[in-house]
């Protein structure tokens, strides 16, 4: 066996499950579900009628790069929403993928080289994909502690320069996992100038780059940063997009890769080996997914209201110890990502057996590196649930903080 299997730590969900073993939570309250990021909104019908009309395709073996015409629609939405016509060479710059996730994992297997000594950098807190992909394909993770002080979002200027030399593979996401921070395109660039000095490569997760909450301000991306630097051909740059988000359709699991050509081109050979093509329908409905925007603008209209409302009602929470239970809404994504009093995985228990409302510990999304373990004493909320729902799981912790203490 893989020796680097050893190394890989439970999912936060495995974790979570262990935490409330033996907890019984109150059988008067429907269970809310904060924890798990997976959109609750409708599948817009438009992409439904397209999967249900493109069934008789399941008769072709596809391509691993898929057809045509779905890397064109990603490269035509690409121009749109981030460069301008024709900057997107679908031919050359895209690779539909089964969902980032995968693509987010072996990105990692195709481009390290598992010499002594290589590094891929990380957030910390992160999406624990990050981190097993590194660990698996022989490289050593490198966590950035991210914190407050810095409105949680990587500084690059703190990374020593002997890690710099060392690493192969840098993963930033943008808007973040959890904190939904967002990086601009200054800093976006910074990280291209030192790419470009210590020969390394970005991968920038933009799985939530549609979900913002201005619609004249939408976030930067990696592409657009070295398009407006000059950088047309991309060089070191790789994002990853995802419908699950956006569409509100995770069960697709469809998604792109796109970015500097050399490496799409070395992906898409690595993936004729590892990958599993995209099945016929869902391309077909993934074409109709990246076609449309009314959909992804009425998504984001149901969010910035659920946030609305939610922090409405627990902006002026003040906690048992006189504390304010402060929180405020990210820049992007769909997270709330909270300070709390003590120990994190103790108030996240305490609230599932007093209130049935479910959120993930803070320290569940983090390591502890350079003493410092950044998600303790923080948990994360993902605001999925229909409204009124969202109404009521804010009531209830606002209850549950105004008279909690820690045992």
């Amino acid at each position: 066996m893989n020796p680097a299997l050893d190394l890989l730590q439970p999912y936060p969900f495995e974790k979570l499950g262990k935490l409330f073993s033996g907890v019984e939570p109150p059988s008067d309250r429907q269970q809310i579900l904060w924890s798990v990021g997976e959109p609750k909104h409708p599948v817009p019908p438009a992409i439904v009628q397209k999967l249900q009309e493109s069934a008789v395709m399941l008769g072709t073996y596809p391509p691993i790069a898929a057809s045509a015409e779905l890397r064109t629609s990603i490269s035509n939405w690409l121009d749109q929403r981030f460069l301008q016509p024709k900057a997107i060479d679908p031919e050359r710059h895209v690779l539909p993928v089964n969902g980032t996730r995968e693509a987010l994992y072996s990105i990692a297997q195709c481009i390290v080289n598992p010499s002594p000594g290589a590094t891929v950098v990380m957030p910390n807190p992160f999406y624990q994909i990050y981190e097993g992909a590194a660990l698996l394909a022989g490289a050593t993770p490198w966590f950035q502690n991210l914190s407050a002080q810095n409105s949680f979002k990587p500084d690059f200027d703190t990374v020593p320069e002997a890690v710099w030399k060392n690493c192969q593979l840098i993963y930033v996401c943008n808007p973040g996992n959890p904190a939904g921070s967002v990086l601009s395109a200054s800093e976006l660039n910074k990280l291209i100038e030192l790419a470009d000095t210590f020969d390394f490569v970005i991968a920038s997760d933009e799985c939530y780059s549609e979900l913002y909450f201005d619609e004249n301000a939408p976030p930067a991306g990696l592409l657009k940063a070295a398009w407006q630097a000059g950088r047309a051909d991309f060089q070191r740059c790789v994002v990853f997009h995802s419908l699950s988000k956006r569409s509100s359709s995770p069960g697709l699991r469809s998604g792109f890769v796109a970015g500097d050509a050399n490496i799409i081109k070395k992906y898409r050979q690595f993936r004729t080996y590892h990958g599993c093509s995209m099945p016929p329908p869902i391309q077909a409905a993934s074409v109709t997914a990246w076609s449309d925007e009314l959909h992804v603008r009425e998504n984001r209209r149901l969010y910035k209201e659920k946030f609305g409302e939610v922090l409405k009602i627990l902006s002026p929470v003040i906690d048992n110890n006189g504390d304010s239970f402060y929180t405020e809404q990210p820049e992007g994504g769909f997270y709330l990502w909270t300070r709390v009093p003590g120990d994190d995985t103790k108030f996240a228990r305490q609230l599932y057996q007093r209130e049935n409302l479910v959120v993930l510990p803070g320290s569940y999304l983090s390591r502890t590196a350079h003493d410092v373990t950044p998600g303790y004493g923080y948990v994360r909320m993902a605001l999925v649930a229909p409204r009124e729902q969202c109404i009521e799981g804010a009531e209830r912790l606002k209850r549950f903080v105004e008279h909690y203490k820690e045992e």
